[in-house]
């Protein structure tokens, strides 16, 4: 059987109330239901349930993969009351370090209004779903065969039918770091801790003077790492706080920033900076108010500088996952709508989202660039050519190997097929027939990534002038991109990070392992790479989510 979406538990949330959601039910509906449940009949695909959660000993929902962090919180007697789910939910990695929950609820209303929420929920538990009937026998990105130095060329002519295997619930139990165990790299490199301890860092961001910006959505601040001898940060210090889930970054201009950009949910700000700044000047700038209408779903925002600094791109995830509940059309005639949006825009809660538009630098201008691109989370300008790339999240319960994630330039006006078609004209069976006007419209990404594996992060390889840890000549040019891990796939994939090969500014459709090793067991991992960056020395950095880590690799000396 397969699972039923989450899309449908969103509109079930929705359609069957009698009267208007609580301010609760739609902050849950727009922020949580994605990971998690509230119907008892329902099973989530990423987190547990949370019906009957309040007073619910902590850790006990059955066939979950909980983190050891929580399951030894529940152990000890930790019970989910309403004062224990304000503390936790408020900053969830400081009350229970080590959880996978990534974000907290910072406002104190909307953290009421949840719990008040969620005290509702109640219901008896429904039977276990019978097994899968169908389960994927391909082990192609399977973490049990990872090694660096192994080759991958997904084509787009031979993806395999929707639905050869059943969609699976197979989120990771996050563990502690095995004692010595250390990432593996190719021979020639070696692999170290430059920072450590620093809770779910996201996205890293060099300044001219080599110091590493981090944002930290769960906190709500962005963090600086300094380093002496670039071996090791020697200081990590809150550059600034109290913003709302911060993800991408940005300087501006880029030969001698002034304004450090950062991407919140649903805003994007600025403060005033000058190269070695370890605190902000002052409140932040709003230079776009409001995203879009809404917040939901992907909420990680990716900001990028046009070459010549007069665009600024921003990507905006979906709010769900195919859109099931938008309707057949727009709420204007379909030729006024993609005039105003773009071809290939979706509607409804999905307006503006899937997409990467574009601004001038000051925040004004606002226009469609492309849409399509279910999420955008990593995104760059080329240093050469001056072309944009996303790396994308594809859909998820259409089985284990499908469809592929991927990473690929973006054209102007381009269109990439979320939610109706997939790497090119395959349509998607749940919206059959909707928008066959689309079909030969809908471009083919570069370069096709192993299905769930959650391309994040990414980094054209440059080695800075005078760097003396620079990689190699061969790998000039070439990405280096995070792949976050599954959660939905039978079995495990991800938790790498590999290099992209490129040839003048353009991906040839390989790719390569380039870091591995972060996977125990088909249930047990120690590390998430996030997204890299490239050190002023050369190195490459990779920031681990779920390790707290910051590695370091260089080239043997």
């Amino acid at each position: 059987m397969r699972h039923t979406t989450i899309a449908a538990l969103g509109l079930a949330l929705t359609a069957t109330a009698h009267a208007a959601p609580s301010p609760g039910q739609t902050f849950f509906t727009q922020n949580c239901a994605s990971c998690h449940t509230v119907d008892n009949k329902l099973s989530p695909l990423a987190g547990p349930g949370l019906f009957n959660v309040v007073n619910r000993k902590a850790a006990s929902a059955p066939n979950f993969n909980y983190t050891d962090a929580l399951a030894k919180a529940g152990a000890a007697g930790k019970t989910w009351t309403r004062a224990e789910l304000d503390i936790f939910l408020r900053d969830p990695n400081k009350d229970v370090p080590g959880t996978a929950m990534p974000i907290g609820v910072a406002d104190a209303k909307q953290r009421a209004a949840v719990i008040a929420y969620l005290a509702t929920q109640t219901g008896q538990a429904a039977a276990p779903a019978a097994a899968a009937t169908k389960t994927s026998t391909d082990q192609a990105g399977a973490w049990t065969g990872d090694k660096p130095g192994d080759l991958h060329h997904i084509k787009p002519h031979e993806l395999i039918k929707p639905y050869a295997s059943d969609s699976a619930g197979n989120g990771p139990k996050l563990a502690p770091r095995p004692n010595g165990a250390m990432p593996a790299v190719p021979p020639g490199f070696t692999v170290s801790i430059y920072a450590d301890k620093l809770g779910k860092p996201r996205l890293p961001l060099r300044a001219p003077n080599g110091d590493i910006f981090l944002s930290e959505a769960a906190k709500g601040q962005i963090t600086i790492l300094r380093s002496k001898d670039g071996q090791q940060a020697d200081t990590v210090s809150v550059y600034a706080s109290g913003l709302s889930r911060p993800y991408g970054m940005a300087l501006w201009p880029a030969d001698k920033p002034q304004y450090l950009y950062v991407a919140n949910v649903n805003s994007v700000v600025r403060y005033p900076y000058s190269a070695g700044d370890l605190k902000a000047r002052g409140e932040p700038e709003t230079v776009i108010e409001k995203i879009s209408d809404t917040s939901g779903g992907h909420v990680t925002r990716t900001i990028a500088f046009s070459k010549d600094g007069k665009t600024l791109y921003l990507s905006v995830g979906s709010a769900t996952n195919v859109a099931a509940g938008i309707g057949a059309r727009p709420p204007q005639p379909l030729a006024q709508w993609e005039a105003k949006y773009g071809v290939g825009a979706a509607w409804g809660e999905e307006t503006e989202r899937a997409a990467v538009l574009a601004f001038d630098a000051d925040g004004k201008n606002r226009r469609a660039y492309a849409n399509g691109l279910r999420n955008c989370v990593g995104m760059l300008v080329h240093p050469t050519t001056g072309e944009l790339f996303c790396s994308v999240n594809e859909r998820d319960e259409l089985g284990d190997n499908l469809p592929p994630d991927y990473i690929t330039r973006v054209k102007a006006g381009g269109f990439y097929g979320w939610p109706w078609y997939y790497i090119g004209a395959n349509e998607d069976p749940r919206l059959q027939g909707i928008r066959p006007d689309l079909k030969n419209k809908a471009i083919v990404p570069d370069t096709l990534i192993q299905p769930h594996s959650a391309p994040l992060g990414m980094v054209v390889y440059q080695s800075p002038k005078g760097a003396r840890h620079a990689f190699p000549t061969a790998y000039e040019g070439d990405i280096f991109l995070a792949l976050h891990g599954s959660w939905n796939r039978g079995t495990r994939t991800g938790y790498k990070v590999v290099r992209v090969f490129m040839k003048n500014g353009v991906p040839t459709g390989q790719y390569q392992d380039f870091m591995t090793g972060m996977v125990l067991s088909d249930r047990d991992v120690w590390g998430r790479p996030a997204a890299v960056e490239v050190a002023a020395d050369g190195a490459l950095l990779v920031v681990d989510d779920g390790g707290g880590v910051v590695w370091r690799i260089a080239p043997q000396k």
